[in-house]
């Protein structure tokens, strides 16, 4: 499974069921740069389970406006739409696998 890419026009659908973390992040961000792979690897480890996207703040303002996010990379873990965890920082694979997987559960 890859990292899917979202704008603010597919957005709102993207993050409307079923397990959804995004990534709100900016090519110039280092850190955002840091947290690239280990995505990758998240997305490869709960495959069709959950999706795992990417949301640019310089090209997509209006979604990161909306969930306030101020610093990047913000990763935020939606379920059928609503916020259920956020993270800011560059996070492991552990802790966002830890995270899904509790989401997955409910």
């Amino acid at each position: 499974m890859s990292v899917k890419q979202l704008n603010d026009t597919t957005f709102t659908e993207a993050i409307r069921s079923g397990a959804t973390l995004v990534d709100f992040w900016a090519p110039w961000c280092g850190p955002c740069q840091m947290q690239i792979p280990i995505l990758g690897k998240t997305a490869e480890a709960v495959g069709d389970r959950a999706v795992i996207a990417k949301l640019n703040v310089d090209e997509a303002p209006a979604a990161a406006s909306q969930y306030g996010v101020r610093g990047i990379p913000t990763l935020i873990l939606f379920k059928d739409g609503e916020e259920v965890n956020r993270f800011v920082g560059v996070q492991q694979e552990n802790t966002l696998l830890s995270a899904i997987e509790a989401t997955l559960s409910e």
